[in-house]
């Protein structure tokens, strides 16, 4: 039988829920300073004019916020261990540390990858905000003065400091943090761990169906209907139950029906709260939420508990940005904003296609429309076409609603979307194969990038996988891949899944999959750059800081926030190459001798990004080895064609006419 309820799951407790943050007296982000401070800026949100009653360094502000002590949600479980649970979950732990965050899974290798060193997916600034909330922290000091310098000499001198002289001292002299215990937990035992929270997060996959009603543009929900019966039977009375997986609309009454067949005598809250994250920025788009949406019924209850999951956010991100809106929406909003996104880039690739034929250069065009205010300057960038788990499940299941609607005009509009993107594929290869001279046999093709974008090792829905799958049936000598991000077994698993396993060089066929960039591309008739992996760019940054990044300091608070020190850590790694920079980091866990991604070869390929991650292609030594005529097709526009003109190479851009830029 289930555990009785907590506090959350009571209404009288529920009733008491306040609109002010929930993380206790004692965590890293709520200091008497801060906590004065914010409620202050609460005050003057809601009563201008009103007088402030609050000041920095008053005592009344912690007794104020303590009131909601009682309605704290203290326990959370993540179910997936995924692309959105792992760092979701990481997120929500760094950010309370008063609460036990706990992400369960029944793959037993992926979790034990997440206790590990080796992290199952890449995702810059991932690795140190596991490390934190995984393994705990030690207590630190730092200078609130931006440096010029910076060195482990510096950080070994001043990263002891008592908290008295760091608190009494003024802003330009040491900032102390404590040390913080472990709050974020990875299990197998689904069942206990869903019994043991407070909120049950559901982040499992919901890929697009591949058999019966619907295949080919349905939302496959076997796995969120298996997880939802689970949660049904273990979940504590009360429990708030959250989707946080991409799900069709009105999947929220699935999972209520499903609670009141098994359950029905205990109440339980449904509540939709997409994720908007993007792979290879995820840990900024979490740090950072343009928006949190919460869906939940109309009901009191429905809306206590969006309340209580709203507190776990008011952590770090400013109330204004917290929208609670009805489930249905929310769920349908998902949908849409990767339909509009996706959209965008079938858009631009149009565009793209005319001017090839026109002389117009798509990169000017781009810049033209994005200067409307009213349209804005992201997702303009013509390329090979959209890829990952997302964009086209997504729009396909849009499709299926408005058919199953009644609505069969809204899902060819939307169709025409996907049609453009596999289009903008094939018309790439097509180029390549002109200026080849329509044959690729006894040639040998250098594809640099294999995941579907730059900054991530996720191989689904790759634009390059589709790519070489056609550029295969031109019989090359060899089509040689390298991927800063991507492990090679992954490379060869999804090659093999596409087009089978005969085509790969171990059984005889021609691909090859490379660790060496340079090795890749030697003797390549031509090189196909297919993500916009920073390794690749030539494009100058805008940015005058050598890491793009600017410190944060001088902090206007005594007790910066998590968010803060976090970006403080991430500029001192980038800017002076030091790892672990305020040194508060403890030993990670060592791996078992059976560990198998400790073989060096592995190793290498599994950290292959983050060693990656600042450094730039020599494109002078690959055009030197590069067989004539030395051409190069730039899939996502990030090379620049005075730079590649002046190093001989023949550079064929998207969305630029087809005369040769070089020859």
């Amino acid at each position: 039988m289930p555990p009785p309820a907590l506090t959350i799951s009571s209404d009288d407790v529920l009733n008491d829920i306040s609109t002010a943050p929930t993380t206790p007296d004692g965590s890293l982000t709520f200091s008497p300073v801060l906590q004065a401070l914010r409620l202050r800026e609460a005050l003057e949100d809601n009563s201008r004019g009103k007088g402030r009653s609050a000041r920095a360094g008053e005592r009344s502000a912690p007794v104020l916020l303590s009131s909601v002590r009682s309605s704290e949600v203290e326990n959370i479980c993540c179910v997936g261990a995924g692309y959105v649970g792992g760092p979701t979950a990481a997120m929500i732990a760094f950010q309370n540390p008063h609460i036990k965050v706990t992400v369960v899974d029944r793959d037993s290798t992926r979790i034990d990858q997440w206790k590990s060193k080796h992290l199952p997916i890449h995702e810059p600034g991932l690795q140190s905000l596991i490390r934190i909330v995984r393994d705990g922290a030690k207590d630190f000091s730092f200078p609130n003065q931006p440096s010029q310098s910076f060195s482990e000499d510096t950080l070994s001198s001043s990263s002891r400091t008592s908290s008295c002289t760091s608190q009494c001292s003024d802003h330009d002299e040491q900032l102390y943090f404590p040390s913080r215990t472990p709050n974020l937990f990875f299990s197998t035992e689904v069942a206990s761990c869903i019994a043991d929270a407070d909120i049950v997060m559901i982040a499992v996959n919901t890929p697009t169906k591949k058999r019966g009603l619907g295949a080919g543009r349905a939302t496959n929900m076997t796995a969120l209907e298996a997880v939802t019966r689970v949660t049904a039977l273990n979940a504590k009375p009360g429990a708030i139950i959250v989707e946080k997986s991409t799900v069709p609309c009105q999947t929220a009454d699935m999972i209520q029906n499903i609670f009141k067949s098994l359950r029905p005598e205990a109440a339980f809250e449904v509540l939709s709260n997409p994720e908007f994250l993007a792979e290879g920025t995820a840990i900024q788009d979490l740090l950072h939420p343009s928006r949190i949406l919460i869906g939940s019924s109309s009901t009191p209850s429905g809306k206590r508990a969006a309340e209580a999951l709203s507190s776990v956010y008011r952590s770090w991100v400013p109330k204004l940005r917290i929208k609670t809106i009805n489930t249905y929406s929310s769920e349908l909003a998902k949908l849409s904003a990767n339909a509009f996104l996706a959209q965008r880039i079938s858009s631009i690739n149009s565009i793209s296609a005319i001017c090839e034929a026109t002389g117009a250069d798509i990169s000017e065009i781009s810049q033209s429309v994005g200067l409307d205010s009213r349209i804005g300057s992201q997702f303009l960038k013509a390329g090979v076409g959209f890829g990952g788990s997302c964009f086209k499940k997504d729009i396909l299941s849009l499709c299926y609603i408005a058919t199953s609607c009644g609505l069969p005009e809204v899902a060819q509009y939307w169709e025409q979307v996907l049609k453009i993107n596999e289009w903008q594929g094939s018309r790439f290869v097509r180029r390549v194969l002109k200026h080849l001279n329509g044959t690729l046999v006894a040639k040998k093709l250098a594809v640099l990038g294999f995941a579907f974008k730059g900054g991530t090792g996720d191989v689904r829905e790759s634009p390059s996988m589709e790519c070489i799958k056609e550029l295969l049936e031109d019989e090359p000598k060899e089509v040689a891949i390298f991927d800063p991000y991507c492990k090679p077994q992954e490379v060869k698993d999804e090659i093999e899944r596409t087009c089978g396993k005969e085509v790969l060089s171990e059984n005889g066929g021609p691909v090859e999959i490379y660790m060496d960039p340079y090795e890749a591309c030697a003797g390549s008739h031509a090189v196909l750059v297919m993500t916009d992996a920073k390794l690749f760019r030539t494009l100058k940054s805008p940015s005058h800081h050598p890491s793009g990044l600017k410190d944060p300091r001088p902090f206007d608070r005594l007790q910066p926030t998590e968010s803060e020190v976090f970006e403080l850590e991430v500029f001192l790694e980038k800017t002076f190459g030091i790892s672990d920079p305020l040194q508060r980091y403890v030993e990670e866990p060592e791996c078992s001798p059976e560990c198998r991604i400790c073989d060096k070869t592995e190793r290498n390929a599994n950290e292959a990004g983050t060693l990656h991650e600042n450094l730039k292609l020599d494109w002078a030594r690959i055009a030197y080895h590069l067989a004539t005529p030395k051409l190069v097709f730039d899939g996502k526009g990030v090379l620049d064609a005075d730079i590649m003109i002046e190093l001989g190479v023949n550079l064929v851009s998207v969305g630029v006419a087809n005369d040769l830029h070089g020859s």
